[in-house]
């Protein structure tokens, strides 16, 4: 699986941290997902949803080997 994250962090001018406070996890998580180690869980997908104002789908997205 492959995330936009980081991109939409950018757009939004955020820190790892202040995404982390918005959503109620650690900034460990927000990096960890940022480099494909960890794969959040649905409520986790849908709150990044919800603060980046997009579609899980725009965010997550499966790869060939998925």
């Amino acid at each position: 699986m492959k995330n936009t994250l980081k991109v939409e962090r950018a757009i939004l001018n955020i820190t790892q941290e202040e995404l982390a406070r918005k959503i109620d996890v650690s900034r460990q998580t927000i990096n960890s997902i940022e480099s494909n180690k960890y794969v959040p869980s649905t409520v986790l997908a849908l709150k990044l949803s919800r603060v980046f104002g997009k579609p899980v789908n725009d965010i997550f997205s499966l790869t060939d080997t998925d």
